[in-house]
């Protein structure tokens, strides 16, 4: 059983944001040296995924999250030390929680292919299969990346919030998963001074998701599934931000700007042209800001 969990505005945002000094990558770079790689980690991310179905939507966000700070370099993956607290326990990192998965990739590479594949390629690659085991498109990851020595969860805060607006988020980005509460309650009661819910919100959908979120709320895992096909990778998400049922405020932004209200409504009706815009976004933040000095760790979770 797999979730989706996955994806609404990287698309939207990818198109118009990134334009950062791209490195040469290439997708048999392994071929060579560690044929298996592959293999490897796909194993890995099937085997976690199916003891606990939200790992897709984790990894995909791990992704992006580790390419938009310091571009793909797994530096989300470094743990913290008594002199130094890790993007991995920065604000928007903690619900990640899925580390072990690419952990465990790297356990069984270093045995078949020692000090050969870097974790920021074990992420990237880990992402393009979560994507295709949910039922989206298939793609030849770039790889040839190196890992990074600096992570500072200081420099989470730059990642947008569910709340930016579509300004901020077309300067920036944004990737979304299974949401608690605490990510969209803001929008269920006291919107503003004159208005109790979110009027971008659909009336019907915002008592259930006040239902799920009731105050005061005791449950730290409530929340909401981003649309109503959680086990498919499909263009649902963007036919519910067309009536009114996203779940971030920044999501539904997009339908109600002009700059973006045309490309939700292109990827509403055409799955196919989603698919194809997905997969060139994925490319193009997985070729940005690769660095030429890193080295590959021989453990994930601290610099060699």
């Amino acid at each position: 059983m797999v979730a989706k969990n996955l994806v609404c505005a990287i698309i939207l945002l990818l198109l118009v944001s990134l334009g950062q000094a791209e490195a040469a990558l290439n997708a048999h770079y392994y071929d060579q040296t560690c044929p298996q790689a592959e293999k490897i980690i796909l194993d890995a991310v099937r085997n976690a995924s199916m003891h606990d179905p939200k790992v897709p939507a984790r990894i995909l966000r791990m992704f992006f999250h580790d390419c938009f700070i310091r571009g793909c370099d797994a530096s989300v993956l470094l743990d913290s030390t008594p002199q130094n607290k890790a993007e991995k326990d920065g604000p928007p990192n903690i619900s990640v929680r899925s580390f072990y998965v690419i952990d465990d990739a790297k356990a069984e590479l270093e045995k078949a292919c020692p000090h050969t594949v870097s974790c920021a390629d074990i992420i990237a690659i880990a992402a393009r299969d979560v994507v295709t085991m949910s039922g989206g498109p298939y793609w030849n990851v770039l790889k040839g990346r190196k890992d990074g020595r600096v992570s500072k969860a200081s420099e989470t805060r730059s990642l947008p919030a569910p709340t930016f607006n579509v300004t901020q988020l077309i300067q920036s980005g944004h990737t979304l998963g299974f949401s608690h509460c605490s990510s969209f309650e803001a929008r269920l009661r006291n919107f503003s001074s004159l208005l109790d819910i979110d009027p971008s919100m659909d009336l019907d959908f915002a008592e259930k998701l006040r239902s799920k979120c009731p105050k005061p709320n005791k449950d730290r895992n409530a929340g909401q599934f981003l649309d109503s096909t959680s086990s498919a990778f499909d263009n649902n998400y963007y036919k519910q931000l067309t009536v009114g049922k996203g779940v971030f405020g920044s999501d539904q932004s997009l339908f109600g700007d002009f700059r973006t209200k045309w490309i939700v409504e292109s990827f509403a009706i055409d799955q196919g042209l989603f698919f194809k815009e997905f997969v060139n976004s994925m490319v193009k933040l997985g070729n940005v800001s690769i660095i030429e000095n890193g080295e590959v760790r021989l453990k994930c979770g601290v610099v060699n």
